[in-house]
C-alpha cells in the first residue's frame, strides 16, 4: 500500500502523552500511532454511518421483500 507523507498540527499535551507511548514501545513511532488512531476513528465512522442507514429500513417492508414468493415454494418443498 502506498503512503502518502503529511504534516498535521497537535496540541503539546497530546504530544507528550503520544511521546509517553511510543518510549514504553505500546507504538513503535508517532506516524504508525496516528495512523492506527486514524484508522480507528474512520472504522468506527463509517460503522456508525452503517447503523443509522439501517435504522432507517422498514423491518416489516424487508420481512416482506425477503419472504416474497416464499409460500409458493413452500408448497414444492418435500415435507420430511
Amino acid at each position: 500500500m502506498t503512503a502518502s507523507k503529511i504534516a498535521i498540527t497537535l496540541e503539546n499535551d497530546m504530544v507528550k502523552r503520544l511521546d509517553i507511548l511510543v518510549k514504553a514501545n505500546f507504538f513503535p513511532n508517532r506516524s504508525k500511532a496516528i495512523q492506527e488512531a486514524v484508522a480507528e476513528k474512520l472504522k468506527r465512522i463509517e460503522k456508525n454511518r452503517l447503523a443509522q442507514e439501517c435504522a432507517k429500513l422498514n423491518p416489516e417492508f424487508e420481512q416482506s421483500l425477503a419472504e416474497e414468493g416464499f409460500t409458493s415454494e413452500l408448497e414444492e418443498w418435500l415435507e420430511y
